[in-house]
């Protein structure tokens, strides 16, 4: 099961890198230009903090563009019952009409939460499917879970950090196309 501890690679991570073995995708690693916390309990904080207020923390990059994209997959962890706050950012920077969404999410046992409204929120117009919930602990066991689901994650983790600091990446795909 879940338990706080430092981790060279996140969940989210881990099960994108077993999905990239069998595909050829373009990607898009979402990091936070001020990220959270080290310590696991003032990153839960922070991260709490930003969901309450809506603050969309800024990123270090951005895709240029997303408009040769039909289909992006999303992965990220769950935070708080939703996604992260920088996958919000991603989201809400571009115009996802018309788009399809595969959302993925790693946990441990809180499942999709609402994140999926949530990406609806900040993604108008996006065709979000149904996620895909992986127990996080179980990441290095779900090559099939996540082969069978078509789907793939976008991934964010800092190496040597607590794996609650996984962020979640954005990757987006070409009609014929996966992506991580």
């Amino acid at each position: 099961g879940g338990e706080i501890r430092p981790v060279s690679i996140g969940n989210t991570k881990i099960c994108a890198e077993l999905l990239k073995e069998s595909l050829d995708a373009d990607a898009f690693e979402i990091e936070m230009k001020a990220p959270y916390s080290d310590s696991y309990r003032e990153c839960v904080a922070q991260a709490r903090e930003d969901l309450q207020k809506n603050h969309l923390p800024e990123l270090k990059t951005m895709p240029e563009s997303i408009t040769d994209y039909d289909v992006v997959i999303l992965g990220y962890p769950n935070y708080c019952s939703t996604i992260p706050m920088p996958v919000a950012t991603f989201l809400d920077a571009y115009d996802f009409s018309g788009k399809k969404i595969l959302p993925f999410c790693t946990n441990e046992g809180s499942g999709m939460g609402v994140s999926e409204a949530d990406i609806k929120k900040y993604a108008p117009g996006a065709d979000v499917e149904e996620g895909l919930s992986v127990n996080g602990s179980k990441a290095r066991e779900s090559k099939k879970l996540l082969e069978d689901s078509g789907g793939i994650i976008i991934y964010r983790h800092p190496p040597g950090l607590p794996a609650a600091r996984d962020r979640g990446t954005a990757g987006p795909v070409k009609s014929d196309q996966a992506c991580l």
